[in-house]
């Protein structure tokens, strides 16, 4: 019998809400495919299964909140038969199809619900967040969507249907919806305070001139479609992938108290949501991509994210993460790693600067590339080295489109 557990989505999680279920019972799974979505105190995330069997039991119920690590499911290995007694309440529990006669029952017997059950109610976080805003008791919603779940048309009707002045008495502090800001700073704050209290980081910087990057990057997309046009971004994280070839120490794991290099280059590229905070989902094996594939990827990647609609591998499989401020107007940036990754790589805006070079002063397109290391894997040394790497693969940026 195969355990399917909540994963751990970041660093910073440490538990998840099951919000859907994407099988039911008797579903065959295959590796890779998503099996539920989880929201965590970020956004909602796709949770793909990593084994294949057959779905034998969902335990976890839509609305419960449960730690990393929760069983969530049960799974049948090919060949393997269901056996006749798993435990008191394990036989199968069909949720997701009983689920609606349930749903039905309860909202005919009682609109006034229970509070108990009130709490595992399945509502979409749009419908939550509408109701919020206009003041809608959910309590007093009967749920129409799958499963009973209370969707954004039953919170509209249930709006427009209240009286002016009158009912909906102004929620209660417990029943409000959660504050999902306050709740991601916590998580970024609990992750970056054990990053600064665990880590030893070093910080080194170099400023990398980029006329020869941005005169190829002009030259190749006179070349190509509008939709085609490669960003800045795309090779300085190209480069990026490409330089931890030649220095492995930067790319992986601190865990159980030792580097744990990882061979695939998975870069986590830390993007800003619009209600605030910021998450790193990972644009996998970006060294072996070439330049248009890493663009579509890239675009893909920032769409999903400000849309909420991640994969769990991409947000707990990135091996090193990479910033960049230059938008923001920042001249340069030195990141706090993300645990448990051992370095982080930041880049602050492309401006002109004065640059001496062969004796005389020109005036260039200049770019300040920051390393964050563990020192208890590299050094500053290598770290030096790495950006001179990052610095030479720059000023030869056709040979970055491979």
């Amino acid at each position: 019998m195969i355990e399917f557990k909540l994963p751990s989505l970041g660093a910073d999680m440490d538990e998840g809400t099951l919000l859907e279920w994407k099988v039911g019972v008797g579903d065959t799974v295959k590796k890779g495919q998503v099996v539920a979505i989880v929201d965590t105190s970020k956004a909602a995330v796709d949770v793909e299964s990593w084994q294949e069997g057959t779905v034998h039991q969902l335990i976890a119920e839509i609305g419960q909140k449960m730690p990393v690590g929760t069983v969530m499911a049960l799974l049948l290995q090919a060949g393997e038969t269901a056996p006749a007694e798993v435990g008191a309440g394990a036989t199968a529990k069909p949720m997701p199809k009983a689920a609606p006669a349930m749903a039905a029952a309860v909202s005919a017997a009682a609109t006034a619900a229970a509070p108990v059950a009130a709490s595992r109610r399945m509502i979409s976080p749009a419908a939550r967040k509408h109701a919020e805003e206009k003041g809608v008791d959910l309590d007093r919603i009967a749920g129409t969507g799958p499963h009973g779940a209370v969707t954004l048309e039953d919170v509209e009707n249930a709006a427009a249907a209240k009286p002016p002045a009158a009912a909906a008495p102004a929620a209660k502090p417990a029943d409000r919806a959660p504050d999902r800001t306050a709740d991601m700073r916590k998580t970024i704050a609990a992750a970056m305070s054990r990053s600064k209290r665990e880590i030893p980081h070093y910080y080194v910087a170099e400023d990398i001139p980029l006329a020869k990057a941005l005169a190829w990057l002009q030259s190749t997309n006179a070349q190509r479609s509008m939709a085609e046009r490669l960003l800045p971004a795309v090779l300085l994280l190209k480069a990026v992938a490409v330089a931890l070839k030649r220095y492995p120490e930067l790319n992986g794991y601190f865990r159980d108290g030792g580097f744990v290099p990882i061979a695939a280059i998975h870069l986590g590229v830390a993007i800003s949501l619009r209600q605030g905070g910021l998450i790193a989902p990972a644009l996998l094996d970006a060294d072996g991509k070439p330049l248009t594939q890493l663009m579509q990827g890239l675009t893909d990647l920032v769409k999903r994210t400000r849309a909420g609609s991640l994969r769990s591998s991409e947000m707990n499989e990135a091996t090193i993460t990479v910033t960049n401020l230059g938008d923001q107007g920042s001249q340069s940036v030195f990141g706090v790693i993300t645990p448990p990754q051992v370095a982080l790589v930041g880049f602050g805006r492309v401006a002109e600067r004065p640059w001496a070079e062969d004796g005389g002063l020109k005036v260039l397109p200049v770019v300040t590339a920051s390393l964050s290391a563990d020192h208890r894997v590299s050094d500053g040394h290598r770290g030096a080295l790495f950006l001179r790497e990052l610095n030479d693969l720059l000023q030869r940026p056709e040979e970055l489109d491979r």
